[in-house]
């Protein structure tokens, strides 16, 4: 149940950083290759920063241009591949990001990023099982993952698998209990599979630890609503569109943020007032 390509909730996803400095495991191996010079690897250093700040200010295309220098110089470099890859989702460019995190995933077979990363590209495109099976990847690698258990949920969510997807929301929540998307996106389900008075519960709780958390704002109003405790939901609705708007839109809701079916049907009698 994560939101768009170009959203602000993916890029909670997609920004891969590598570290405190641009020198990963692999580029260290190149600093012993006589073709890289000191000059050239302090170099790179400076455009990693300087990709990774325009990525922080939503300039994808330069980002995007900088890791396309850092691949010139340090083609061998899976972190640049794969940093490439994520400009390139976050301006909807899937084929050419897949491409890249292939090329990562070539050159660093055990890394567990440029799954994940692809996963979220095949998840865009709307291959679920795909992002499952690089999901499963990451998984395999670090079973401890939060963020790979979210996306397998967010991935079954897709196919229409609650259950399957709530187990993943909350073992995420285990593993990461300040994973405030993860503990959102599981209330949510449980909404779904039928368990109201525990979403209701936990939104609450996500409320009074989040109180500028618009997505778990939006869904409390949507069942306080449906359960007809209009005052509190009429509150928790102003709080929610006064941080972001887009909560008006329920085909947004719908598509990109991609709320629960049964989530999507409170909210419209919400806006409809039914």
């Amino acid at each position: 149940m994560k939101t768009g390509i170009i959203s602000s909730f993916l890029s909670l996803l997609i920004i891969l950083l590598i570290g405190l400095g641009f020198i990963s495991p692999v580029l260290a191996q190149d600093i012993n290759n006589s073709s890289i010079t000191q000059e050239q690897l302090q170099q790179g250093d400076k455009i990693a920063q300087q990709a990774i700040e325009a990525a922080e200010k939503g300039e994808f295309s330069q980002a995007e241009a900088y890791w396309t220098q850092l691949i010139e110089t340090f083609p061998t470099n899976p972190a640049v591949w794969s940093n490439r890859g994520n400009s390139r989702v976050s301006q909807n460019k899937l084929e050419e990001a897949i491409a890249d995190f292939n090329q990562a995933i070539e050159l660093a077979p055990h890394a567990a990023d440029p799954y994940l990363n692809r996963g979220t590209a095949l998840e865009a495109q709307g291959n679920y099982q795909g992002a499952i099976a690089d999901y499963n990847k990451v998984l395999a690698l670090n079973p401890n993952d939060a963020m790979a258990y979210n996306n397998r949920g967010n991935a079954e969510a897709g196919l229409g698998q609650w259950t399957e997807a709530l187990t993943d929301y909350q073992e995420a929540a285990k593993i990461s209990p300040n994973f405030a998307f993860a503990r959102a996106n599981a209330a949510l389900a449980l909404y779904q599979v039928g368990k109201t008075p525990e979403a209701l519960t936990q939104m609450r709780n996500l409320v009074r630890k989040y109180p500028m958390f618009p997505d778990i704002r939006a869904a409390l109003t949507a069942v306080l609503w449906e359960m007809g405790q209009q005052g509190e939901a009429e509150s928790n609705w102003v709080a929610a569109i006064g941080i972001d708007n887009r909560y008006q839109d329920l085909d947004w809701v719908k598509t990109i943020r991609r709320w629960p079916p049964q989530m999507v049907v409170a909210l419209d009698k919400f806006l409809n007032l039914k």
